[in-house]
């Protein structure tokens, strides 16, 4: 452990928002000079730099506003390479700092944190482990230069779902994000994924169902060897370009119970106008299918 505390070198304080879907923005950055309130953060390799915010209000799946429960600080090296390993910390504290210790299991783990590039060309869902006293663990790559966000989710005891919005920058020249493949269908390895939408054109605000069909990529059946995934039929992601992430364009939905044999649906509605990518997973017979997609909101 002290090997690991030694090792790391920037620390922000970022706020979170109650449920999967949240709907407010957060602006703060964990390695970054400055925030939108232009407050300089020191990053020296002997102090943390931490910005904090209590005043935001978020927003649930229901389009209700709700105050800000707790507060987190992400932990990472102060310099990161691309295709470096490294270890994350997240520490989660009540709004006074108090280190919140206990959690509830939900979709199968304690935490769930998704990390998406600025570009949104790299998805990962990973699972960081409990340590103790509020903190959680993980280590992690990033493939290529550039930023990084991380929406965590997790559920204190006691309290509803919250999600925060975390930072962090890969050192090193960027690639241009190539151009946006609109398709609605693909094939990973031996699977065929088709997205169908309920409604012709998504609007802001509006309620559609996306509808994900699988297939065996070779004999165009649909699958009959799906199972449960974090203890749903499927999990999906979404993720609005911009070109600082936070929390207004991030929303998790979660899949409905009942559908045809080979699909998963899901039911959401996107808060604003924008070109939006869908990272659905799926488990097909124990391992994990994750289909990407990328979908405009007017």
């Amino acid at each position: 452990m002290k090997r690991f505390i030694n090792a790391i070198a920037i620390t922000t304080t970022l706020v979170l928002a109650q449920s999967c879907s949240s709907l407010t923005k957060v602006d703060e950055k964990a390695i970054s000079v400055s925030t939108h309130q232009h407050q300089d953060i020191s990053m020296t390799d002997k102090h943390y730099g931490e910005h904090s915010n209590h005043d935001t209000v978020h927003h649930d799946e229901n389009h209700e506003e709700k105050k800000i429960l707790t507060q987190a600080k992400l932990k990472v090296p102060s310099h990161i390479s691309p295709n470096q390993t490294i270890p994350i910390s997240i520490d989660v504290q009540d709004l006074n700092g108090k280190a919140i210790t206990n959690f509830d299991t939900f979709q199968e783990k304690l935490m769930h944190l998704i990390v998406v590039s600025d570009d949104l060309q790299f998805f990962s869902h990973i699972h960081p482990t409990y340590k103790n006293n509020g903190q959680f663990e993980v280590a992690a790559s990033f493939p290529q230069a550039g930023g990084y966000t991380f929406f965590s989710d997790y559920k204190p005891t006691g309290k509803t779902e919250q999600v925060s919005v975390l930072q962090a920058q890969v050192s090193g020249n960027t690639i241009p994000a190539p151009e946006i493949d609109i398709k609605r269908s693909k094939t990973f390895n031996d699977t065929q994924v088709n997205l169908a939408l309920s409604e012709p054109t998504v609007k802001a605000g509006q309620e559609v169902t996306l509808m994900f069909k699988l297939q065996d990529a070779a004999s165009k059946q649909p699958l009959t060897d799906l199972q449960p995934y974090l203890g749903e039929n499927g999990h999906l992601v979404i993720v609005r370009q911009s070109k600082q992430l936070t929390a207004a364009d991030y929303i998790h939905a979660h899949a409905l119970k009942t559908t045809p044999t080979g699909q998963v649906h899901f039911m959401t509605s996107f808060p604003q106008r924008g070109k939006y990518k869908l990272w659905g997973q799926f488990n097909r017979n124990g391992k994990i299918i994750t289909a990407d997609f990328w979908l405009n909101v007017v």
